[in-house]
């Protein structure tokens, strides 16, 4: 795992020198990376007390493991985990990041109920466009990142099961996120989602929405930027939903999804200009 930490810090710095308007981003992304790996190395245990017996029901029935938004779980750690992100932030007079802290030490911020509603906003269609305040939202970002640690227990855990079940839903089977972003892999071109919240990825129809189960191709497309050939953003022209794509088989080594999540906001602003969700 050190040996991959690594490998991501150096190309977060050689994406830093490439794309210079992510610096700062790209500068947090990696002092989250770091205190991730020592929240998941002190995560004790399934804090989401999964029922194994309804393992296979769930996945059947095409539901995530874990309950959200309605579950009860001991978040305690992911609290902690919570606060050590918003200090990274405070450093750079991000967000407010301070006042936050103080109003959640004090009870004025429920940091569970910052959870719940993270999970009912994204199912929320009438939800307001994350645009209006930007293509990248740090404090939801750090709100799912919290979890993330916990999460990353239950894809090591549970994997194989998952893969096992032929699960072949667009959002993912352990939270029941929706993608921001995928891979094609192999010789075939095999598409994954990948799931931000948990870090977990599964394998997905090449011609088909995530969104919408949509799989005319009349009605699926993509777009490119020149000379990015290794990158690219599927639409779907029926529910007008979106996800990047990225395709490193040509490349020596895999790619960490959610570094080139952020090394690729260029795309979300060119969907969001063509009208895309």
């Amino acid at each position: 795992m050190a040996q991959v930490l690594r490998d991501t810090l150096k190309t977060i710095d050689g994406y830093k020198h490439m794309n210079p308007h992510y610096e700062e981003l790209l500068d947090i992304l990696e002092e989250v990376l770091i205190l991730r790996e020592t929240y998941r190395r002190k995560a004790q245990g399934d804090i989401f007390n999964i029922d194994e017996s309804l393992i296979e029901k769930k996945l059947t029935g095409g539901l995530p493991l874990v309950d959200f938004p309605e579950g009860t779980f001991e978040l305690e750690e992911p609290k902690e985990y919570f606060i050590s992100l918003l200090e990274i932030a405070q450093k750079r007079d991000l967000e407010e990041t301070g006042e936050i802290i103080r109003k959640i030490n004090s009870g004025e911020l429920d940091y569970r109920e910052m959870v719940r509603e993270s999970f009912i906003l994204q199912q929320d269609e009438d939800a307001e466009d994350e645009s209006e305040e930007g293509v990248f939202d740090l404090l939801g970002f750090l709100v799912e990142e919290s979890l993330r640690p916990a999460l990353e227990v239950l894809s090591e855990k549970y994997g194989d099961t998952i893969a096992g079940s032929k699960w072949s839903e667009g959002y993912c089977p352990i939270c029941g996120r929706e993608p921001k972003i995928s891979e094609l892999r192999g010789e075939g071109g095999k598409r994954f989602l990948f799931c931000s919240q948990c870090g977990f990825d599964w394998q997905f129809k090449r011609i088909r929405c995530p969104f919408c189960g949509n799989e005319d191709q009349q009605t699926l497309a993509y777009f490119t930027i020149e000379e990015e050939e290794k990158y690219r953003v599927d639409v779907c022209n029926v529910c007008n939903k979106y996800i990047k794509a990225v395709d490193f088989r040509k490349a020596e080594k895999a790619p960490n999804l959610d570094v080139e999540d952020i090394a690729t906001l260029h795309l979300d602003i060119l969907a969001d200009e063509e009208g895309y969700e």
